[in-house]
């Protein structure tokens, strides 16, 4: 793994990796930073299906298809690894344990990307920001960029947004009511939950789609 990420490259936030309809030649591995996968309307609307946070690849098996069906981008300045088709094929092939681990990120990723169509379809939009805001805590926990409280919050107002399928207006109203019930703070980019099990019940939020055990024993 070390081999592997040795040459990093730095990239501005807002930049695409991939853009849909590419023809995928490589995996990308997000070292630092947030990023996402999305899908873009006619309209120039977006919608963000995934975050990609330090850690996460893109996609493991993308090189099977012919082109992309969804662009990935930055959301904030990253450190990236772009791996070659016979690196991935390598690590699947004949290191078992990182197979294993890669394979239980996919089930992650498909049971997260549930969650969330549960998030749009079913959750009002104080529950949809709730609910997110508690599942970045774990993620970021996970790979030490959060307290036990607290992490930096990378995103926009847009961005979050463009991920719970609501209007900005929507949004900044939801987090003020966030605030306003004591449960969140947030200044500048630096958000401090105040009350977690109170967060947790409003957005009904139930961590076990994350499967943070079995990714740890991986």
């Amino acid at each position: 793994m070390e081999k592997i990420t040795a040459k990093p490259r730095l990239v501005e936030a807002r930049t695409d990796l991939i853009r849909e309809g590419d023809v995928p030649d490589s995996v990308f591995l997000i070292l630092e930073g947030f990023a996402c996968r999305y899908k873009l309307r006619a309209s120039g609307a977006r919608h963000i299906t995934a975050y990609l946070l330090p850690g996460d690849l893109g996609d493991v098996d993308v090189g099977l298809l012919p082109r992309m069906d969804h662009a990935i981008g930055t959301l904030s300045p990253c450190r990236v690894v772009r791996l070659d088709p016979p690196v991935i094929e390598d690590l699947l092939q004949n290191h078992p344990r990182i197979a294993r681990a890669l394979r239980i990120g996919t089930l992650v990723d498909e049971a997260t990307l549930r969650e969330w169509l549960v998030n749009v379809g079913c959750r009002s939009a104080l529950e949809r920001i709730a609910h997110l805001l508690c599942e970045l805590l774990l993620r970021l926990q996970v790979v030490g960029l959060a307290s036990a409280d607290s992490y930096t919050m990378s995103l926009t107002q847009l961005d979050l947004a463009d991920t719970t399928g609501l209007s900005t207006v929507q949004v900044n109203r939801s987090l003020q009511k966030l605030r306003r019930q004591e449960l969140i703070e947030l200044r500048s980019k630096s958000l401090r939950i105040l009350d977690l099990p109170g967060l947790k019940a409003v957005a009904e939020f139930k961590p076990n789609y994350l499967h943070l055990a079995e990714c740890s024993a991986a």
